[in-house]
């Protein structure tokens, strides 16, 4: 008769320590694509919401939806620097409410990543957005909404390829596991939507519209 030959407790501890690290290697790789996955939906969102954008546009003298964000509409003090910029906000509807004619469905306002956040990425203001952006407050995306107090349009940009338009409202929803731990994605003025890391989109912020 021959003889069954079993493994030894070492290696079944070597097997189990190859495994483990088989499992840490691979398991950012597939987070990594199903982050991917839902930075292609935020992006696909983001360009039915720029058409739109124009749609309006089109019907209101080539000027951008006179609306707010929630960041406007639930921290205005932001404003605090332009008075007369913060006394408009309270009269001004939600940018989704806005565009609702030109879309199917408001659900388009619903990027994939949205887990919410409880402070303001911009200005550092307490807002509580749980459990996420979109169902507290029907989008998950935030406004340049000083185009709106300028009155202003694609047309009376100065560089519309370096307005930061419409973007997520946290750069953590995209960002990775090791590397930029902050990106965005954003449409810009001209239409076009990039992900972006923190220091890109700050330099559109500095960019005068």
């Amino acid at each position: 008769m021959s003889r069954v030959r079993a493994f030894t407790l070492i290696e079944l501890l070597v097997v189990i320590a190859i495994i483990t690290l088989l499992a840490a290697l691979l398991f950012p790789v597939f987070a990594t694509a199903r982050g991917k996955a839902k930075e292609i939906s935020c992006v696909s969102n983001l360009r039915q919401i720029g058409l739109a954008i124009r749609m309006y546009a089109q019907d209101h003298d080539e000027l951008y939806p006179f609306a707010v964000d929630p960041t406007d509409k639930f921290t205005p003090q932001i404003w605090s620097e332009f008075p007369q910029f913060q006394a408009l906000i309270p009269s001004m509807p939600m940018l989704h409410e806005t565009l609702q004619p030109y879309l199917r469905s408001n659900a388009i306002f619903r990027c994939p990543s949205d887990t919410g956040y409880d402070v303001e990425d911009f200005n550092g203001t307490p807002l509580d957005a749980s459990p996420s952006s979109f169902e507290k407050f029907g989008t998950s995306y935030n406004y340049r909404t000083e185009i709106s107090f300028r009155r202003m349009g694609e047309a009376s940009f100065q560089q519309p390829s370096q307005v930061n338009t419409l973007f997520d409202a946290a750069g953590r929803w995209h960002g990775g596991y090791l590397f930029d731990r902050l990106r965005y994605n954003v449409l810009h003025g001209d239409g076009h939507v990039k992900n972006l890391s923190r220091d890109q989109i700050d330099r559109l912020w500095d960019t005068p519209l």
